[in-house]
C-alpha cells in the first residue's frame, strides 16, 4: 500500500446537495428556504442569542453580585506538594518562581501563594508573592525562611 492508492472507506464520501439548480432537482424554486420570511432573504444572518424578538435569555435572567475588577488571583501551592518535590530530588534548599514554573506548579504569569496544607520536614528558603500565616509558621519551624516578593 502506498500514498497514491489510498482510498476512503466505502460509503464515507457523499456528494453534497445541489441546491437551486432547477425544478427537476427537487431542490429548485425556493432552494430549501421556504416561502418568504426573514430566513428566506439573501444576506440574512442572526445575532447570537436572538430569539425572534422575544426578550433573550441573557437579558431575562436576573443579574446579581459584584465583580471586583481589581481582584488578584493567586496560584495556591501546599507545603506537602513542596515536600514531595524535595523527596523526588527536584528541588534542594531554595524555591523561587523559576523553579515552581519549571516543575509545572505555576504558570509564568501567575501570582503564587504558599498554603499551609500538609507538613514540611526540610529546611527551605522560599521566595514567592504571598504566604498564609500557617505556611509561614511551618516553614520557619522547619528552620527555613519565607521571603515575600
Amino acid at each position: 500500500m502506498s500514498l497514491h492508492n489510498l482510498t476512503p472507506a466505502e460509503g464515507s464520501i457523499k456528494k453534497g446537495k445541489r441546491i437551486a439548480r432547477g425544478e427537476g432537482s427537487g431542490k429548485g424554486g425556493t432552494a430549501t428556504r421556504g416561502h418568504n420570511g426573514q430566513k428566506s432573504r439573501s444576506g440574512y444572518s442572526r445575532k447570537i442569542g436572538f430569539e425572534g424578538g422575544q426578550m433573550p435569555l441573557q437579558r431575562r435572567v436576573p443579574k446579581f453580585g459584584f465583580t471586583n475588577i481589581n481582584r488578584k488571583e493567586y496560584q495556591g501551592i501546599n507545603l506537602d506538594k513542596l515536600q514531595s518535590l524535595i523527596d523526588s530530588g527536584k528541588i534542594t534548599d531554595t524555591v523561587n518562581l523559576d523553579i515552581l514554573i519549571a516543575n509545572g506548579l505555576a504558570g509564568k504569569n501567575d501570582l503564587v501563594k504558599i498554603l499551609g496544607g500538609g507538613e514540611l520536614k526540610s529546611k527551605l528558603s522560599i521566595t514567592v508573592h504571598k504566604f498564609t500565616a500557617s505556611a509561614k509558621a511551618a516553614i520557619e519551624a522547619a528552620g527555613g525562611e519565607a521571603v515575600t516578593l
